[in-house]
Formats: structure tokens, sequence, C-alpha cells
């Protein structure tokens, strides 16, 4: 009915790689299986009904809102706690002594006062109604005294404080487990399907969820599907349909998987959210965020992050496949596309997390990539192509820019696509740009054959332009001269003998992992690894359906960073997209482009172990904040009489200080919120200081979050 493209042949795919359907009922489903990988079995369904009901109560960017208490913005005064348990014992004992004193007479008798003012005389005689009446009425008169002591007395000695401090958290600990909230507010019950009539949906669901059949993903992929049903894509028979015959396995992913083989970090699928550590307890940090877990998801990796730290500081174990596990949960449940990029054994997850893995330069890899991102425009194609292979290039020679070297691509790859009817090798390419005299012979003879006279005019500009000095077609054959390897012999096929993986894909929920060759090849891998982004950034900008959030994950952007980068980066937000890029250091970046980096990336990571060079840098795009300083100076009392002399030497003996009289001076001054000195060295092992900003504007301070935690 809607196949959107499953059931179609597309010239960007020569092999199966897995893509969803358009609605439910093309969605393969797979024996569902017991026992979800990696979870461990439930057989009541009680921790995911737990889990499901589980507060998540709205947050400043960046706080782990599951089971999340809000804290207040700023700090309450804090007492010490031996001076605060003092303070209560005192008061106690002082009001123990009042009630004493005016019990036993020795403060008189006025506070007996009100009692014989408020009640008639009749009342007070025990002849006329009883011992039992006169004891009620003056005990009574008693127990209401002492409790007004002991409010005043529990107000001066701050004992709500006390309880809140020390007796509270242990109740809270041993206390009973609350009951299932009411029906018509239980997340788990469905109650958005029982609004629109698919109450048998919404029971099938609710059984299949208490009885431990469904998981996190299921929901998050069924809660997908029925976002489809609102904006229209599907219809609310297809999903009833869909549901009543599969239950929580309905809408299943095409790779037919349900879960990751396993998982290393902690996932929240409802909020979105990965949890990459703990905010730190410290007085940097806003006091809202102190002790909160931090996390990240779509709505805050919309704005792109970039982390820099060097080998060892856990960019890739505690940042990067963290991230990525997070954005294949998301693909599997139909939200997000994911491409994960990373140099062969990073340690950026099992095969088997994702559906297409390319690894270049391996004989056995399934996958090739496509060294043209898909496109049939040539003038796109030479774009990409020329971003890829010269556009690191920070003093190029004279021509050497991408406009140029676009120019020049475009000048060989439409006539060759017109002529062969698709683009040209890499050891084709190669050939053209070197202009050797076979190769642009023959094109030229098959176009005036054809009677192409437009494209015939390109070649001729092109044979006109190899001749001079600075003609930029020699620096294209010595970059695409590293690609044309034996070990790459297999790879960027363009005849349809392999399987090329193209990000023109990425308008489907796909999980995708390039393995790049850098050992031996370095420069060959950061060619393609800026190859790779480029397409990324003209991919996302070309979908039609922007709904599905699609991210890169780039686990070394080293020689990745042109200025064409940085304004891709730039671009990506508005496209529901966003990039993840790692550096060992700012100086793997062009020193005039550090700044727009930065600039254009919403959250900014500096790991521990971090330059002073690199800090300077992350001080500057941080900026300053007014902070209050108190400056104390002690100055020696002199004393003017021999009674005051006296006094002062007496307390000089007994001290071993002089009298001195101090003064505070408070003051609000103007501070780098981190400085590179602090960002440098004051930043622990396994920590790192981390700016968000989300795709709504919201962002938070410069945090020190703990990764370990």
């Amino acid at each position: 009915m809607n196949s959107d493209g499953t059931q179609d042949a597309r010239g960007t795919w020569a092999g199966p790689v897995p893509r969803p359907a358009g609605s439910p009922e093309h969605f393969a489903v797979p024996p569902m299986p017991t026992e979800a990988p990696g979870v461990p079995a439930v057989p009541d369904g009680s921790a995911f009904l737990a889990w499901v009901r589980a507060p998540r109560p709205p947050a400043a960017p960046g706080v782990w809102r599951f089971g999340y208490r809000p804290r207040p913005e700023q700090e309450p005064e804090q007492i010490p706690g031996r001076q605060l348990l003092s303070g209560a014992l005192i008061a106690f004992l002082v009001g123990w002594l009042v009630w004493s004193l005016l019990s036993n007479g020795y403060l008189g008798s006025w506070w007996i006062l009100p009692l014989f003012l408020l009640t008639p005389d009749s009342w007070r005689q025990s002849g006329n109604h009883g011992e039992i009446f006169n004891l009620i009425l003056w005990d009574g008169y008693d127990l209401l005294i002492v409790l007004g002591i002991m409010l005043a007395a529990g107000r001066l000695g701050r004992w709500g404080e006390v309880w809140r401090r020390f007796v509270a958290p242990h109740l809270k600990r041993r206390a009973p487990r609350q009951a299932p909230p009411a029906p018509e507010e239980d997340p788990a019950q469905w109650n958005q399907l029982r609004a629109a009539g698919a109450h048998d949906a919404a029971d099938r669901l609710a059984a299949e969820a208490g009885a431990g059949l469904m998981r996190d993903v299921d929901h998050a992929r069924i809660a997908r599907a029925w976002q489809g049903v609102l904006t229209g894509r599907h219809t609310l028979a297809t999903f009833t349909g869909a549901v009543l015959k599969d239950g929580a396995a309905a809408c299943l992913h095409p790779s037919g998987e349900r879960d990751l083989p396993a998982r290393l970090a902690r996932h929240d699928l409802i909020s979105g959210q990965v949890r990459l550590g703990t905010t730190v307890d410290d007085p940097r940090n806003p006091y809202a965020y102190r002790g909160s877990g931090l996390a990240l998801g779509p709505e805050l990796l919309g704005t792109s992050l970039v982390a820099i730290g060097p080998s060892g500081s856990g960019k890739t174990s505690s940042v990067v496949w963290p991230l990525a596990e997070s954005l294949c949960l998301h693909a599997l449940a139909g939200r997000a596309a994911v491409v994960v990029v990373g140099a062969a054994g990073a340690g950026l997850g099992p095969a088997d997390a994702y559906d297409v893995v390319v690894r270049i330069g391996h004989p056995e890899s399934v996958y090739d990539l496509d060294l043209y991102g898909g496109t049939t425009d040539p003038d796109e194609a030479a774009a990409v192509l020329a971003e890829a292979l010269v556009g690191d290039l920070a003093d190029p020679q004279p021509g050497a820019d991408s406009r140029r070297s676009t120019t020049v691509l475009a000048q060989l790859l439409g006539p060759y696509r017109a002529v062969h009817g698709r683009f040209p090798t890499v050891p084709e390419l190669r050939r053209l740009l070197d202009a050797a005299p076979g190769p642009l012979a023959a094109l030229r003879k098959a176009l005036q054959d054809t009677g192409q006279d437009s494209l015939l005019r390109e070649l001729d500009a092109r044979e006109r332009q190899s001749g001079h000095p600075g003609d930029v077609g020699g620096v294209l054959a010595d970059r695409v001269a590293l690609l044309d390897r034996p070990a790459f012999a297999q790879f960027f096929d363009t005849s349809g003998q392999s399987r090329p993986f193209s990000l023109r894909a990425l308008d489907h929920p796909v999980r995708v992992r390039i393995d790049l060759p850098e050992r031996g090849h370095a420069d060959a891998s950061r060619i393609l690894a800026r190859l790779v982004l480029a397409q990324f950034t003209a991919g996302v900008a070309a979908r039609e359906d922007r709904s599905l959030f699609a991210c890169l994950v780039l686990d070394d952007a080293t020689g990745v960073v042109t200025p064409e980068t940085v304004r891709g980066i730039q671009r990506l937000r508005s496209a529901n997209a966003g990039a993840v890029l790692t550096l060992r250091t700012l100086d793997d970046v062009p020193r005039p482009l550090r700044g727009p980096l930065l600039g254009a990336t919403g959250c900014r990571m500096a790991l521990s172990g971090l330059t002073p060079w690199d800090g300077q840098d992350f001080a500057e795009v941080w900026g300053k904040e007014w902070t209050e300083t108190r400056d104390v100076t002690d100055r020696q009392i002199i004393a003017e009489t021999p009674a005051g002399k006296a006094l002062h030497m007496l307390r000089r003996v007994i001290t071993g200080h002089a009298p001195t009289a101090r003064a505070v001076t408070v003051r609000q001054v103007e501070r780098e919120r981190w400085s590179a000195s602090e960002l440098a060295h004051a930043v622990p092992p396994g920590h790192a200081v981390l700016s968000l900003t989300n795709v709504k504007g919201e962002h938070a301070p410069p945090l020190l979050v703990d990764l370990r935690g």
C-alpha cells in the first residue's frame, strides 16, 4: 500500500540494505523471542511496568530525567551537621528547663491565667463534674503549654532540618512500594490508543506488558508507529491490525531485531536519553545540576557535539560507544538513522549491532562504499568528491581550492557518465585527471559519435587547462592515487558488481558502521572520513522525510574539519540531524577553523588531560560570568590605655597571636567560567567539562562530569 521504496529498485543500491516499510503491514515479523538479547527475563513484567511508570519530570538540558527529583536553583544555607545536632539538643534542653521551672512554680503562676479567663469557675470545681473532667481540663492545658514550648524550641533548634537530613532518607529507603497508578493515569494502559477508539489494541499491549513480553525497544517502536497514525502516514486500521496480530512484536525493524546483542550504557527510550555519567557535586557546577545524572539525547545531539581529549581519556569508551549504542536503539525503534565511522578495531560495538558494516580495505567486507554518494548529478558528485580530496589543504597550490577542484571534476564526470551511464572507477578517474591521451581521446570520440556538443566543450576546456603549470588536476590525481592502491582494488566499484552503501539511505532507520583502514593508509582514511562527512551533510539536507533523526558519529576527526565542514555542521540542526566529532587535540584543526568549529557545535566537551592551548580555546568560547568574591583583611588592634595593653599582652601570651580586627569586602567581578589552567590541570582523570545546547536554544553552562559514574 505504502511501500516507501522498499519494493522498488533504486540506482543507489546494488544490494539489499535493510530498510523499513512505510506502513505496519509491510513489516516482516519473525517468531517472537522469549527473551530480548542482553535483557534479563522478567516473568511478570514488573520491572518493565516500573520502568514505564517511573517519573520523568521536565529538567534542564543534560539532566538524566529517569526518576529525577528537581533541586532548587540556588543552594540553601547548609549548616554543619555537628552544629545542627548540638543546636537541636540544646534547644530541647532549654525547653525542658523552661517547662520544669513553670511546673514547679519558680516562675510564678502567670502562665495559668488564660485558663482562668477562658473557662467558668464551675469547670474547675472537681465536685461539679468529677475528678476525670477536672483531670482532663488541667492536664489538657498543661499539654498545650508543653506543645507550645516544644514548637518554639523546635523552631529555634531547626528540628525540621534534622528530620529532613538524618531521619527522612532512612524512612524513604524502608518505605513500602507505592501502588499502581489509577488506570486513567497509567502509561502502561496505552490510554492514547483507547482515546482514539483502538481499545482492542490497547488491551493486547497492556496484557503483554504485564506478562513480561514487552521491552523498552518494543514500547518505543510501537509509540513511534502510533505517531505515524496521528500524522496521517498510516491508517488506524492498519496499525490496529498489526498490533492485534503480533502484539509487542508489531511494526518490527526490517532486520527483525528487537534489541541489541548487549548493552553497556544505561538507556531510557521514553525520554530518548543515554546516561554518560554524573555531574560532580562541585562548587563550580550550578547547584541544580550537582549530583544528578548527565545524559544526552537527540534533542542535544541535534546541535552536534565535539569532544576533545588525548588518547586514553575515554573519548571512545565513555562517549562515542554509548552514543552509538543509544542511536542504534533509536534506529530499532524507527526513530533514527546512524552512521558510525572509525578505525578498524576501535571498539565501536559488535557487527551484530549494525545492519550494514563497511570494512574498507578488508577483503571479506560484504558492503562497499559509494564513492559518489549515490547521486546521478555530475556537479553534485564533483562537489562532494572535491571536498574529500582537497578540502583539507590549508595552504593549497594556486587554484587548488574546492571550487576549482569541483569544476575540474565536473568537466570529467559529466562527459564520462553521458558515455558510459555511470561514473568512473578510481583507476579510471586517476587516468583522466592525469590527462592520459588514450582515455581522453576515447571519451572525445564517444561524445562526437553521440553528438553531445555541450559535454564536448567541457572536455575541451579540461584538455586546455591540463597543460598549465597551475592546473589543479595534478593535485587531484595525487590524492586519488591514495585510493588507487591494491588494498582497495575491490572497493569503490561503479560497475554494479559490488554492494555499495550510499548515505542517501538515511531516510530509513538504518544502522551503519564504516571501518577505515587507518593502519598503513592514514592519508586515505582521512580522505574517506571527509568523503563520508561531506556525503552525510549533503544527504540529510536532501531528505524529503525529516522525521527521522540522522546522526554521524566520527570517532577521530583528525584532518576532517574544513571550512565546508563547519558550514555543513551549522546546517544540520534544521535538517533534524547532528554530528559527533572527537579529536585528540585542537591542533589537528587549522588555526582559523578552531573558533568556528566550537561555535558551530552546540555541545562541547573537554576531557581530562587537555593542553593549556586547547583549554584557552574552550575558555574563550565559554566566556565569562559575574561572580561574588570576598576579600578578607586582618588589621592589628592597637591599645591606647594601660589596661588595654595589658589585656592584649595577656591575649598574645595565651593565643600566640596579636589581637586583630577582620574586615570583609564583597565584590562582583567578571571571571572565566573555566580558565585554560583549570581545564588543563583541575579536571581529574575520567572526568570532563561539558557545555550543552538543545535544538530549542536552551543551554547548560560548562559542567564538571564524572564519566565513570
